[in-house]
């Protein structure tokens, strides 16, 4: 086929549609695939209405789901065994249940398909939570029954409020899920600390890790130990520093590169191999495609693939290429796109509370004024740069909170501290949103006030389905006056948005200067 589409990401093409090729790399082939997959999942999520599906069949939904989030995978033949696998459970199940057809995802009345895309956008970002949580043995049936529901929702009628209605408590569950993979992750490899990160790479070989799966750092790092071979985090796995379980390791240096949009200009005949254990992948140019390999649902055609075996994996041929390649002969400085030489990480829930007592303090004697969460996904649309000038000029008595790769903006500028507390604080991945969350929550409650009375504002950057499912969360939550952008989701109708904006003021961003004034007054 040689027409698709695509309005999942915030990049699509004319902040309508992909139709010929995606922004993101995704050809139609790969697109019509996905689809094709999608409808498939909807089978097997109706195949097991009323049954106990079993362990294979909740890993390929979310398994599925996460294969079709943007920068993912771009490999027809993994799509291809995805789909086989998904029918083949399917038809254990039950046989004679039926596939969603691919053609009928994106069709339909504009209002009720723009309900259906956000539910099915917002599943597909649940269901990369639930996977890093599953591969550390954390699964929870109320999440894991919610996947069949929603997907089977996606095949059904049903009126516009209650699609409003599946998509609050798709947030609520998507909550239980964020909580289901933070003690996934704390319980695994602690409580993140407050931790500082050098950019600078030091002379000799070393592996880049990119992405989000902390156990596959871990197997990285267990396997390289005592090899002379340093690990460098990217994008999201950036936080992984703050992990004592993960820090302890003495050849995890430091940080490579900033957000992903950049990898194409940062990897250029980078001499030393890079690992993507999920998105976001951009197709590799030649200068470095020899180098990168993936793993789990990642996939591009060309690269080699890393499987897991009996749920280990074996990192020796990223570390045969590290050691061919060498490394840079020389230590290389390099600076975030602000010039600073060092980020900052480890600010999650259980550091933050374990300094509410100051931070009330501060509040009730007016040395905080403000509270801001400046987070979410960044891209390559112009626009983004809202954000660096936005944090730039928030006044000196308001603290700045941020996660996800959007906080490249600006992390890497030092816009000093109140009382000994960092004004920027990073709080880690976009699913670390649920720390934001509970920390907002506490001192809700410190105040005897609610969320939306605090003085605290949320400013998000989106770009793929992760930032969808965390909007949810939030407006499930009640949580009001919501800044979003840099544009607006193409898979939301105006009547959709206008039922957004006046049940719970989503705002625009504008400009930083006009946002502020109307936040601060």
């Amino acid at each position: 086929m040689s027409e698709m589409f695509c309005f999942q990401c915030e990049q699509t093409a004319g902040g309508k549609g992909c139709t010929k090729i995606g922004v993101c790399g995704k050809k139609p082939e790969i697109a019509n695939k996905q689809d094709e997959l999608t409808g498939a999942l909807v089978g097997l999520a109706r195949a097991a209405a009323g049954k106990t599906p079993g362990q294979t069949a909740d890993h390929l939904m979310l398994q599925g789901l996460f294969a079709t989030v943007t920068n993912v995978n771009f490999d027809p033949d993994r799509i291809d065994a995805l789909i086989q696998a998904v029918r083949t459970e399917k038809n254990k199940l039950d046989a004679t249940a039926k596939d969603f057809p691919a053609a009928d995802l994106w069709s339909g009345n504009e209002d009720i398909v723009s309900l259906r895309s956000t539910l099915l956008l917002g599943l597909r970002g649940m269901a990369a939570y639930a996977w890093h949580s599953a591969i550390l043995g954390k699964e929870n049936p109320e999440v894991t029954a919610w996947f069949y529901k929603g997907m089977r929702a996606l095949g059904e009628e049903h009126t516009a409020d209650a699609w409003l209605g599946l998509l609050m408590e798709f947030g609520q569950v998507n909550l239980q899920c964020m909580a289901l993979l933070d003690e996934a992750n704390t319980t695994a490899y602690g409580h993140p600390v407050p931790t500082t990160v050098p950019t600078t790479v030091e002379k000799g070989p070393f592996i880049v890790i990119s992405g989000h799966d902390l156990h596959d750092l871990k197997q990285l790092l267990e396997q390289t130990e005592g090899k002379g071979i340093n690990i460098y985090t990217h994008g999201e796995m950036l936080p992984a520093h703050a992990y004592p379980g993960l820090k302890k390791y003495s050849q995890l240096k430091g940080n490579f590169g900033t957000a992903w949009q950049n990898q194409q200009k940062e990897l250029d005949n980078i001499p030393g191999p890079i690992l993507f254990t999920t998105n976001c992948l951009m197709p590799p140019r030649s200068s470095y495609s020899d180098r990168v390999f993936t793993t789990d649902v990642v996939g591009y055609p060309g690269l080699t693939h890393i499987e897991a075996v009996n749920g280990k994996k074996d990192f020796s041929a990223v570390i045969k290429k590290a050691l061919e390649l060498g490394g840079y002969k020389e230590e290389q400085k390099f600076t975030g796109i602000n010039g600073g030489s060092q980020l900052t990480t480890g600010f999650a829930r259980n550091t933050v509370m374990g300094v509410a007592g100051t931070v009330i303090d501060a509040v009730k004697a007016g040395a905080i004024k403000h509270f801001f969460l400046v987070g979410g996904c960044d891209g390559a649309k112009p626009g983004r740069n809202y954000y660096t000038r936005f944090v730039e000029q928030t006044p000196k008595d308001t603290v700045v909170l941020t996660l996800a790769c959007g906080k490249y903006r600006f992390n890497d500028l030092n816009i000093g501290e109140i009382g000994g507390i960092p004004r920027l604080l990073d709080m880690g991945q976009c699913n670390d949103a649920y720390s934001a969350i509970q920390v907002a929550v506490a001192l809700a409650g410190a105040f005897e006030c609610s969320v939306n009375e605090l003085p605290l504002t949320l400013v998000l950057s989106w770009y793929e389905q992760k930032a969808v499912c965390i909007l949810l969360t939030l407006l499930a939550l009640g949580i009001k006056n919501i800044y979003i952008g840099p544009s607006l989701p193409a898979f939301l109708s105006g009547n959709v948005l206008n039922i957004l904006v006046e049940k719970f003021d989503l705002k625009p961003i504008s400009t930083p200067e006009a946002d502020l004034k109307a936040i601060l007054g």
